[in-house]
């Protein structure tokens, strides 16, 4: 059942379904006939609970938010995982729905699996909002691909190899995270979200093979990914968070590195959002602000 959220003069419902092949997928939706569908993509430990404030915030339209094989409520579907297989799975769980026209909306490797969803499926869409993500990670010279993305996910991956005796526990764990200095009632829903499992064995969501095998795809640079950034042929505005995934000054993306990429990809653009970090740009009003006007813009 639909949760009705009073959003300014609109009004929006929230509901959960499950598409055939086991995907979960989260819907908001205005009452009235939606301006748009926007498909949010979440990040590679995460949910399609990194969207609330983004929905909230976009009360128009539709969007639809799907829990990404091996995470969330989608974490009983087994691999091969990557982002090819991740991008065929939102454009069906979209025609399950019935959608021919979307906006993707990637955050971390949700962006990543974007592009390559405009290249496998490219009548869905004719843009995409890349958020603090979509092209190649930035990694120290010299160093092997699979290992370098593991040490940027690190914090990520050793959080998937515990247990906890309880909810609390788990956002205490969050709590001490130094990206999350603001721990909004989004940030507790998110983190609850996010454990499988009873108490005391309570577990975080996403499998981590799961996380092995696309941290592996992402490191690649003969698979999905390239060959959709070599091709891309639709607009993408790529928003670049100030600070990183741990809060650090330097962002995941260096300015001059991303100024290579915009360079090299004739249709990227890209925009650096102050004072929020890769974490906070989906739930702070900086980031989210910043994905409500390039959503907005045509």
């Amino acid at each position: 059942m639909g949760r009705p959220m009073s959003t300014g003069t609109r009004n929006q419902t929230y509901r959960e379904v499950d598409v055939p092949g086991g995907l979960h997928v989260g819907i908001w939706e205005p009452d009235d006939e939606p301006a748009g569908t926007i498909v949010a993509i979440h990040g590679v430990t995460s949910s399609h609970k990194a969207f609330p404030a983004v929905a909230r915030a976009l009360p128009e339209f539709r969007i639809v938010a799907p829990d990404l094989r091996g995470r969330g409520r989608s974490n009983a579907l087994g691999g091969p995982y990557g982002m090819a297989r991740h991008a065929d799975d939102v454009a069906h769980a979209l025609a399950h729905l019935g959608i021919t026209r979307a906006l993707p909306v990637g955050h971390s490797m949700g962006a990543f699996v974007a592009v390559v969803l405009a290249h496998r499926h490219p009548s869905l869409m004719d843009r995409l909002v890349l958020v603090d993500g979509g092209m190649p990670l930035e990694l120290p010279e010299g160093a092997a691909p699979d290992e370098a993305i593991a040490a940027i996910l690190g914090p990520a991956a050793q959080r998937l190899s515990k247990t906890f005796a309880s909810v609390e526990e788990y956002r205490d764990l969050w709590r001490a995270h130094p990206a999350f200095a603001d721990f909004t009632q989004d940030v507790v829903d998110y983190v609850d979200y996010d454990l499988d499992g009873e108490a005391p064995q309570l577990r975080p969501a996403t499998r981590y093979e799961a996380l092995e095998q696309d941290t592996i795809d992402l490191g690649r640079d003969d698979g999905a990914l390239m060959d959709a950034i070599d091709a891309l042929a639709v607009p993408a505005k790529f928003l670049q968070a100030e600070r990183g995934m741990l809060d650090q000054p330097t962002g995941l993306f260096s300015d001059g590195y991303l100024a290579r990429w915009v360079a090299r990809v004739p249709l990227l653009e890209a925009e650096k959002v102050m004072g929020i970090n890769h974490y906070t740009i989906v739930f702070d009003a900086a980031g989210v602000d910043a994905i409500v006007r390039a959503v907005r813009e045509d």
